[in-house]
């Protein structure tokens, strides 16, 4: 199975002016342009935070729920039906990027880990469509308090293709309250590890604002 790599950090929040409000505050920037995906009812904005030394490819995801969009006929993903958002945007997730989906998974269910089923998922963009496909619970559950990626396996183009550098660096990524089974199942490079007592993910960034730890709840 190949390894699990950061394709990118999940930020929720109450409706996409707040999380943009959010990011100019925190980050000092303005994210980019994002699209909807009509599969889940939910839109973002997007900003790339990795180059090629680091974190290749990795950006950051403003996501919220569509309000013009129709009820999906599910739960959408990363538990955006279910989360607290009332004291405003935060870090909830990351997704881990993967060549192939399926043996992930697999390796995944060996450990007693359901990390959902994958599904195919499209949005359009100016530079044309995205597909990628993605694992996603039929829940909408986030495992271990978010640290458990959410998998994705996308197919002709990366959406960092299209993203200018922003001005934000990723510079670690600390995962909390995953065994060492599931460490291994995932195969994860490029990701800190702690066992002692945290948030479930805590990211360190070097931003126009200097340098900003943005921690999971």
């Amino acid at each position: 199975m190949s390894a699990v790599v950061v394709d990118h950090l999940v930020v929720a929040a109450p409706t996409l002016d707040a999380g943009v409000r959010w990011c100019e505050a925190t980050l000092g920037i303005t994210p980019g342009p994002g699209g909807r995906h009509p599969l889940m009812s939910t839109h973002n904005r997007l900003f790339a935070i990795g180059d090629e030394h680091s974190f290749s490819n990795a950006y950051m995801e403003i996501i919220a729920i569509d309000p013009e969009a129709p009820p999906p006929g599910r739960s959408r993903w990363f538990g955006l039906d279910a989360i607290d958002l009332s004291a405003g945007p935060r870090l909830i997730h990351w997704v881990g990027r993967c060549t192939d989906l399926d043996a992930a998974l697999a390796a995944l269910r060996a450990v007693d880990v359901d990390a959902g089923q994958a599904i195919a998922a499209s949005r359009d963009t100016p530079a044309g469509p995205l597909h990628w496909r993605i694992a996603v619970r039929a829940d909408g559950r986030l495992l271990a308090g978010g640290a458990l990626p959410t998998l994705i396996e996308w197919r002709e183009r990366h959406p960092s293709a299209s993203m200018p550098a922003s001005g934000v660096q990723l510079r670690s990524l600390t995962l909390r309250g995953l065994g060492a089974r599931v460490r291994a199942a995932l195969a994860l490079q490029g990701v800190d590890v702690a066992d002692d007592p945290g948030p479930a993910i805590s990211s360190t960034l070097d931003t126009p604002r200097g340098r900003v730890i943005i921690d999971s709840l």
